[in-house]
């Protein structure tokens, strides 16, 4: 019963396909009520209906995290619909540049770090003290190894990850009084959308396959069960924490 999630009120950000989507699926299936969200409305109302067939319960509401009305929509429609949130899962993110930094202009910065960056900010600002009120709650960010090394092709995305870590560690100082924990989880290479381009170049696949030292590619589901813990009363004592799930590519 250490990861039951029975009548808890979960939002994910970015979870109609790829990670997101396994944590939604992942906390379904544990009994929480799940709220499906993304830009485009017909992928949200797709993946809810699929909980459902599935025996789970969840509300799909779309949301361009990037636009703070959106955000504040997204809080009100579920309250409105569950009248707590005691879940806040931020996935949601974008990199809409390659290579190095010098290139990428004032405008890719702004968006990766409006859509990376402050949308968790100001997400966790709105539901934070909702949390507090009732003195519990679960913060968590999908950051990646990205924001922990350099990396010549995917910078600015790197250094929104690392800055999400960082607001981890700060939202757990400000909220752990109030019974909020807050943890970051950091995804290796994992086989998702945003992979695409690697994992079909079977020589860059091999290459990143024989670098790891459980010798595979990280599936949505071993974040899934990550986020699980992170949720659940299992990890009731666990706040702050950037969590590298990675198959130890970042210790090899």
């Amino acid at each position: 019963m250490t990861f039951d999630l029975k009548d808890r009120v979960g939002i994910i950000t970015g979870s109609t396909k790829g990670i997101g989507k396994a944590i939604a699926f992942s906390f379904a299936e544990a009994g929480a009520n799940v709220v499906v969200s993304s830009r485009k409305a017909d992928m949200c109302e797709a993946v809810a209906a699929e909980i459902r067939e599935a025996g789970g319960e969840a509300l799909p509401v779309p949301c361009h995290v990037g636009r703070p009305d959106e955000l504040e929509r997204l809080v009100d429609e579920t309250l409105k619909a569950f009248g707590t949130i005691d879940i806040l899962v931020c996935n949601a993110a974008t990199n809409p540049v390659y290579g190095p930094m010098t290139s990428a202009g004032d405008a890719a910065f702004d968006k990766i770090m409006q859509t990376n960056v402050r949308s968790v900010f100001q997400l966790c600002n709105r539901v934070c003290p909702l949390m507090a009120e009732k003195k519990s709650g679960s913060v968590i960010v999908i950051s990646s190894i990205a924001g922990m090394r350099g990396n010549a092709e995917i910078g600015l995305y790197g250094v929104s990850k690392a800055a999400e870590a960082g607001l981890v560690r700060n939202l757990a100082v400000e909220w752990g009084p109030f019974g909020v924990r807050a943890n970051a989880i950091s995804p290796g290479l994992i086989r998702t959308d945003f992979a695409k381009a690697l994992l079909e170049d079977p020589v860059r696949l091999d290459r990143a396959t024989n670098r790891t030292p459980l010798r595979r590619i990280g599936e949505p589901s071993d974040i899934a069960g990550v986020a699980l813990f992170l949720a659940s009363d299992a990890a009731a004592y666990v706040t702050g924490q950037n969590i590298v799930a990675d198959g130890g590519e970042t210790i090899s």
